[in-house]
């Protein structure tokens, strides 16, 4: 099982940081799985889950649509 490391989870912070979603709204387990995921927990907190196969830099345009389609980011931010 693939383990997330730092400068991947700084990759998905530019992400959130552009979009200008909290770092502490955000869960991100440090086990990657396929295909790589995105949710709203109960707490309203999103989870993020990065994919094992692909690399965190080529998911990151899938982050980022997935945190708009769950209205976790504003519409231009």
């Amino acid at each position: 099982m693939a383990v997330i490391r730092l400068p991947e989870i700084e990759e998905i912070f530019t992400v959130l940081d552009r979009l200008e979603i909290s770092r502490e709204a955000v869960v991100i387990p440090l086990t990657k799985r396929d295909p790589g995921s995105v949710r709203l927990l109960p707490d309203e907190r999103v989870e993020i889950v990065a994919p094992e196969s692909t690399s965190v830099a080529a998911w990151l345009l899938t982050l980022e649509a997935a945190l708009r389609e769950l209205g976790a980011a504003p519409p231009n931010g």
